[in-house]
């Protein structure tokens, strides 16, 4: 059966509301918890709904070791060590009832990604209203089955995962229990090239899996998650930056405020101007009816001539005959006198010459 809401903090997220912007800290506090606070506040002030951060540790997430097994090699992080680059990038718990009151400060959802079964404990005492599943993670099934007995909503990333992946992580979900599930497309690439993309995916996952979707991008800029929302992405997770130039394990491929505005207010009006199925006349189009084209009198007619094309063309405005109508009064006559620029209508015609008024079929 087909999710149409979830609710995250008393907001609504579905196709009927508008989209839900999630702002990614990450690790773009740069250890500062005032940076991070910064962030939080670029973060309400350019239009976002939530912030997300990220629970764990080094040693939650790996271990201290120099083979080369935990070496990375390529890409923005090359040369680190798992445990380096982690130990740099995470958000220490300390700070995390300070992060979780300061939304509540700024009227701002707080929540995170837990990494393992402690992260999960810690959050619940922090009454986290949803929890995020790390595309990292699709595949770490007992993760989400703990996840989903707190019966919390889940938002989880798809990146690297393949259909079955996905299968088996959204039946884990509903098997124990969560409350309602969203679906990120995402594609794990830091940063991502816009043809890899690919957001036809989003209404795909929606309806293969029965599920509201939406859109975890890291391409650069916001233009990919306003075309996503126009394909139906409900929730949309961006990282954020202040300054790129400040530099991060995240900021290469991080909004700054001002970008972040510019992509919740085109996600806002994306999803507006989806609508309905419509052929109706529009309000604002309803005054520029006047200028389409209709028939009308060029030469002046006296009553008993012939219409011909000299004497009457389809031209603007539109207060006359409409233009099909031109093939079927040609060759008919005149019943009064009219002057050029006259609009033509039924009325004054005549099919034979006389003054029947009568309408040529």
């Amino acid at each position: 059966m087909k999710v149409k809401e979830i609710k995250i903090n008393g907001h609504l997220v579905g196709p009927a509301h508008p989209p839900y912007i999630v702002a990614e800290l990450s690790g773009n506090h740069n250890g500062d918890i005032n940076r991070a606070f910064q962030i939080m506040e670029a973060a309400k002030k350019s239009g976002a709904h939530a912030v997300k951060i990220q629970t764990y540790t080094a040693d939650t997430i790996t271990i201290d070791h120099d083979g080369p097994e935990f070496l990375i090699e390529g890409g923005l992080w090359d040369g680190n060590k798992l445990y380096d680059l982690y130990e740099w990038a995470h958000t220490p718990w300390e700070w995390h009832e300070a992060l979780f009151g300061k939304g509540r400060e700024l009227g701002l959802a707080v929540f995170s990604t837990p990494f393992d079964g402690t992260a999960v404990d810690f959050l619940e005492d922090l009454d986290s209203p949803v929890y995020k599943i790390a595309s990292f993670e699709v595949i770490d099934l007992p993760l989400i089955a703990k996840v989903a007995s707190t019966g919390k909503p889940m938002i989880i990333s798809t990146g690297m995962a393949t259909f079955d992946e996905i299968r088996e992580a959204t039946e884990t979900a509903r098997n124990n229990g969560c409350g309602g599930l969203v679906l990120l497309h995402c594609v794990s690439g830091y940063p991502t090239m816009v043809e890899d993309s690919n957001l036809r995916t989003i209404p795909d996952l929606a309806e293969k899996f029965g599920v509201i979707a939406g859109l975890s991008d890291h391409t650069l800029g916001p233009a990919v998650p306003v075309a996503g929302v126009a394909l139906g992405a409900c929730l949309i997770e961006k990282h954020l930056t202040i300054k790129r130039s400040d530099g991060g394990p995240d900021a290469a491929f991080s909004l700054e405020p001002g970008e972040l505005k510019k992509l919740c207010d085109g996600c806002a009006q994306a999803w507006e101007s989806l609508g309905r199925v419509n052929y109706d006349i529009k309000p604002s189009e309803d005054q520029n009816q006047i200028f389409r084209r209709s028939i009308y009198v060029v030469e002046d007619i006296s009553s008993g001539e012939e219409l011909t094309a000299k004497n009457i063309r389809s031209i603007r405005p539109g207060n006359g005959l409409p233009p099909k109508e031109l093939p079927n009064v040609l060759g008919l006559h005149a019943l009064n006198n009219m002057k050029r620029g006259t609009a033509l209508r039924w009325e004054d015609i005549s099919s034979s010459g006389t003054e029947s008024g009568e309408k040529k079929i």
